[in-house]
């Protein structure tokens, strides 16, 4: 009887009365959720890496995930708008002068101009029409006019102790010139043949037919698609212009061959999917298949 016993009091719960149980049920819900409270206080009360930088705002997040680029479709026949000096340096320039990337002088750093504004403005220019280091042709978009690169220049180096005047914009199409004024003034009567001589003009000329016989044959010449050509210049310039990341550069035959081996679907299907450092589209998350291919052939008609 007494093995019995004991034995029996070693199974028994410690949970002998109501009050007992109650007190239980309520700890195994308290305790879980006062641990929880715990842990998540001492997480955010902890020192945060990079805390008081601007880093994890909205904006910085959204440039990180920004595409590399884009691009716009515009009209052709439209007045070419020219950019100003300020923003061609926001587009292309700061990258290297905000930071004085590869040697590059930062902006306002009036040290570091200083010996590029003695050289003068024509030294300066040209510098950046062709490039110079590190630095390439144009800040590496040659979709840029030289106006527009005049003007990031000017804009630059005033910002950074120079006093150089505004560059001259050029004369867009349509615009007439002086020596098409002068010739738009002359008097009428010079342009008006008179009218007995028009028959003799008519026997001399020969016929259509023969008109055509004579006449050589227009060179065949491989259309270029506006599409293709804007975006290139719009996005693909970035890499295929200077040859970065071992991309093809545009025009280099030896460079291109081994792609033009595979076939302008396998590279269509290479430029939609992306490969190594270059993303999908190229960037250009908007653009169609179409506008793809229509680049891709553009960039293969330069090296055939």
């Amino acid at each position: 009887m007494s093995n019995e016993q004991e034995h029996h009091e070693e199974h028994a719960s410690p949970i002998k009365t109501p009050k007992q149980l109650i007190v239980t049920v309520v700890l195994s819900f308290l305790v879980p959720i006062i641990v929880i409270i715990m842990l998540v206080n001492l997480v955010t009360a902890s020192d945060k890496t990079g805390a008081g930088s601007d880093t994890l705002t909205e904006e910085a997040v959204a440039r990180r995930i920004a595409p590399v680029a884009g691009f716009e479709l515009v009209d052709a026949n439209a007045p070419k708008v020219f950019k100003t000096g300020e923003q061609v340096y926001q587009a292309v320039c700061t990258a290297c002068h905000t930071a004085g990337v590869a040697g590059a002088p930062k902006l306002g750093d009036k040290a570091a101009w200083e010996p590029l504004l003695k050289a003068g403005y024509d030294a300066m220019l040209d510098v950046a029409l062709h490039g110079k280091g590190a630095m390439p042709a144009k800040g590496g978009n040659p979709a840029l006019s030289d106006y527009e690169v005049a003007r990031a220049v000017v804009y630059m180096a005033n910002e950074s102790g120079g006093s150089f005047e505004e560059p001259e914009a050029p004369a867009q199409e349509g615009e007439a010139k002086p020596e098409e004024t002068k010739q738009a003034a002359a008097p009428a009567a010079a342009a008006a043949a008179p009218a007995a001589a028009a028959p003799q003009a008519q026997a001399q000329a020969p016929a259509p037919a023969q008109q055509q016989a004579q006449a050589p044959a227009p060179k065949a010449e491989a259309a270029v698609n506006p599409v293709g050509e804007k975006l290139y210049k719009a996005t693909c310039f970035a890499c295929h212009g200077t040859g970065v990341a071992g991309a093809p550069k545009l025009g280099d035959k030896a460079a291109w061959e081994p792609y033009l081996k595979t076939g302008m679907d396998a590279m269509v299907k290479v430029a939609i999917t992306g490969k190594g450092a270059m993303p999908p589209k190229g960037g250009a998350a908007n653009a169609s298949e179409e506008d793809i291919r229509a680049a891709v052939e553009y960039m293969v008609q330069s090296v055939q």
